[in-house]
């Protein structure tokens, strides 16, 4: 059953001044931090940069104080903003509203249930994958912004933006790229020089005074979107109609496991700098009420940020006040210095975008894959990649797992095989002193072994058991199979019914837990009788003597 259990229950217990005052210094600076990437991954979905602040005041609070985390930081990620821009795209802010409700309750869900560790099962090919074709989709979003291109609405689809960009790029605008490259100049050079100055936030600051000092004719986000709204956000629940929420429901269980899988990447990172445990259901329901708020309020949807979590930790970190905290002061900004963020440059944006893709598109572990992973890994991870720049994620996750999923069964039908026991006489056995160690079968008697995971895909590995003329008994030694399903059962069943009808005896030797469970369960383990299957091989040749003297 699933425990609610926030870990600010536990972290308040002993918490002493001096760490409040660590905590209040680390969420300062993460919303600091926040603040440029909340703007500019807002915009990069579609929605107004004001949502992204939303997202780290509602969703960011929430997370912090019902999450599994003592350190988590929730707020807009790269990872979800093609989704999001897609769903946009179709639905508009009404539909983002309802996919973000939808996706928290699947989250909600996921938590409740206790399937936070079914994610370990999806392969790093897949999510390597799939943010490779997030990052690509982010840097397609934004070559537009960073030259200055004259051209209309961008596509949805990642390579139909790649070539729609390509055909425009004869109206690059001079003044536009020169504010573009500068922000990436800074966002480069800033980790060389200091690790303590965010370098979003020194790339937007630099190309922002040299744009206003220079008066260059260059779009801000002031000139696109005009004057933000600067008040505390109000909820508003979207209209809700039947059609959009059946339309959007694959598109919200895509989002929810993108927002799962981030999120409990951030806490293992985390887990990994703290030397702390984090509650995996505990912190997806946190995201999943968190997303639901967000959808109420007009937020973009959040996830767990690793670059902030781990600025959270670096920073003195160490209770959930620090993600709460950073939302107040993200709350702060919003509040009294968002008219100063209207004459922001959308190049330096798209600049802080395209460093925040070339980061998710994993370049280094691309090429580690494709120097010492073997060629169908390979093979799924661009599949992955390919799908979602082709179609879209959702496309590229059902790729993948299905590669996937027929990858694993080819490799464990591989490692699963019946063989049959040689046959020996008495005679044999005592005139060549190598054998004396063998087990003396009894005539008259077949002994299979059976090894690996007999399941549908092995199920072929069965036809290899059968009974010559004149046998009396079969012995299926099974001490190494772990586990069975209804498909190899059924074979079972067929080869056992086969017997019966020769007068033959089938024995089971050293049945593991799984398999007979499952033998006991279908009436199998019934029709064999319980004298017939033996504690371990030694047992059952004996056994089979005694029938075949019978």
């Amino acid at each position: 059953m699933f425990k609610w259990n926030p870990k600010i229950t536990t972290s308040l217990k002993y918490y002493p001044r001096r760490q409040f005052l660590r905590d209040m210094k680390a969420g300062a600076i993460v919303a600091v931090i926040a603040f440029p990437l909340s703007f500019a991954l807002a915009i990069a979905s579609g929605m107004s940069p004001v949502t992204g602040l939303y997202s780290a005041i509602v969703g960011g609070f929430l997370v912090s104080l019902l999450g599994g985390s003592m350190v988590n930081i929730g707020g807009a990620t790269a990872a979800t903003v093609m989704t999001v821009s897609s769903i946009v795209a179709r639905e508009g802010a009404a539909g983002l509203a309802v996919a973000s409700i939808l996706a928290g309750i699947f989250l909600v869900l996921f938590g409740v249930l206790k399937a936070g560790y079914l994610l370990k099962f999806i392969p790093r090919t897949i999510t390597l994958g799939f943010t490779a074709a997030i990052g690509m989709g982010i840097f397609a979003g934004q070559i537009k912004g960073f030259l200055g291109l004259r051209m209309g609405e961008l596509p949805v689809r990642t390579v139909d933006k790649l070539m729609a960009s390509g055909a425009a790029l004869g109206t690059v605008h001079l003044p536009t790229l020169a504010v573009g490259l500068l922000a990436l100049a800074v966002l480069l050079l800033i980790p060389r020089i200091s690790g303590k100055i965010p370098p979003s936030l020194a790339a937007i600051l630099v190309s922002t005074g040299v744009a206003a000092a220079l008066k260059l004719p260059v779009a801000t986000i002031g000139s696109v979107y005009g004057e933000l709204p600067s008040h505390v956000p109000v909820p508003k629940l979207p209209e809700i109609d039947y059609d959009m929420v059946a339309g959007l429901v694959p598109e919200s269980f895509t989002l929810a496991v993108l927002i799962a899988i981030v999120s409990l990447l951030a806490c293992v990172v985390t887990d990994g700098m703290t030397g702390q445990q984090h509650d995996s259901n505990q912190e997806l329901v946190a995201q999943g009420i968190a997303n639901i708020f967000c959808g109420i309020f007009g937020a973009i949807p959040v996830a767990g940020a690793v670059a902030r979590a781990s600025n959270n930790v670096k920073n003195g970190g160490r209770t959930p006040v620090a993600g709460m905290f950073h939302s107040v002061v993200v709350l702060v900004i919003l509040l009294c210095l968002l008219p100063l963020a209207s004459y922001i440059p959308m190049a330096a944006l798209s600049a802080v975008l395209i460093q925040v893709a070339f980061s998710m598109s994993n370049l280094p572990e691309f090429v580690y894959m494709a120097k010492n992973a073997p060629k169908s890994d390979l093979a799924v991870l661009l599949a992955t990649t390919f799908a979602g720049v082709l179609v879209d994620l959702l496309f590229a996750v059902e790729v993948g797992m299905v590669a996937a999923a027929f990858l694993f069964m080819s490799r464990m039908s591989e490692v699963t095989f019946v063989r049959s026991w040689d046959y020996y006489t008495e005679e044999q056995l005592a005139n060549d002193p190598d054998r004396l160690n063998v087990r003396l079968v009894p005539k008259r008697t077949l002994v299979y072994e059976l090894e690996g995971p007999m399941f549908f895909a092995s199920a072929g590995e069965f036809m290899k058991i059968n009974a010559v003329a004149g046998t009396k008994v079969v012995i299926l030694r099974m001490r190494s199979v772990s586990a069975i399903d209804i498909t190899a059962l059924k074979y079972l069943e067929g080869f056992e019914a086969r017997c019966r009808k020769r007068k033959i005896t089938l024995l089971l030797s050293h049945v593991q837990e799984q398999p007979l469970a499952m033998m006991r369960k279908a009436g199998f383990a019934d029709r064999i009788g319980s004298e017939n299957f033996c504690k371990n091989i030694d047992e059952a040749l004996m056994r089979a003597a005694e029938l075949v003297k019978e």
